[in-house]
């Protein structure tokens, strides 16, 4: 089953569209890596494929259903750029940010012994339970991306959005990052994943979407590379540089 479908999705702020004629379909359990350029319309197509924003033309289907009136949104975890930035000082502890995704399936009432196990194993499942008591904006990007991880698992999320959550990251932080995502794509979770890196997103992403305004490729990672997809993309004199891990 398709977890995510678009067909021939366009979309603009103003007149000139953002993004253009885009179709493509990412299978559930699938790693899909969206590489381009600055300005290209990355964040934008993230933030329509998960129902943020309402495409001009064209359709959005999350699992089935129109993404901008899809009614399980515990089903999907979205971890935006800003979450990694030093400026976010959010004045509540981890436990209360992973707490937020049990909301949708708690009772009236207050949480149940269920929802703290869910919130308990969450926080462990991605290594930070040492930290479940410490203030969101007193960690660094790379345990603050893990909560909102941890937020998505508690809620049961089948699809998981990233919009460049390694910005900041030092390298050690980014690989072991790297390496969780993996273990939640093995069990299951799909996962789309805007990477300004693009040597790191084809190691790691089993399908690659390319995308500048229009979509220059939809595809398996080795093919990409092979293609001149991304000299088309981002201009000419590009190449992917793969990392040694």
């Amino acid at each position: 089953m398709a977890a995510i479908e678009l067909e021939d999705v366009t979309f603009g702020y103003g007149e000139q569209p953002v993004v253009e004629s885009v179709s493509l379909d990412v299978a559930a359990g699938e790693f899909l890596g969206l590489v381009g350029p600055n300005g290209s319309g990355k964040t934008t197509l993230l933030r329509l494929v998960i129902g943020l924003e309402t495409p001009d033309s064209g359709a959005v289907r999350l699992f089935g259903d129109p993404a901008h009136e899809f009614a399980d949104g515990e089903r999907i975890g979205y971890v935006p750029q800003d979450v990694t930035s030093a400026k976010n000082q959010m004045p509540v502890t981890v436990e209360e940010v992973v707490r937020m995704g049990r909301y949708p399936h708690r009772w009236i009432g207050g949480f149940s012994d269920e929802d703290r196990r869910s919130v308990r194993a969450a926080i462990e499942r991605v290594g930070i339970g040492d930290l479940a008591d410490r203030r969101v904006g007193r960690l660094s990007g790379g345990q603050r991306q893990r909560v909102f991880i941890a937020r998505a698992l508690a809620g049961e999320a089948d699809l998981l959005a990233l919009d460049e959550p390694t910005v900041g990251v030092d390298a050690e932080s980014r690989e072991a990052f790297y390496r969780l995502l993996h273990e939640l794509n093995d069990e299951g979770l799909t996962i789309v994943l805007i990477e300004h890196d693009i040597g790191v997103v084809t190691t790691h992403a089993s399908e690659i979407a390319c995308l500048n305004r229009t979509l220059f490729f939809h595809g398996d990672p080795d093919a990409f590379v092979e293609t001149d997809a991304l000299a088309n993309a981002y201009g000419g004199g590009q190449r992917v540089v793969h990392h040694d891990h």
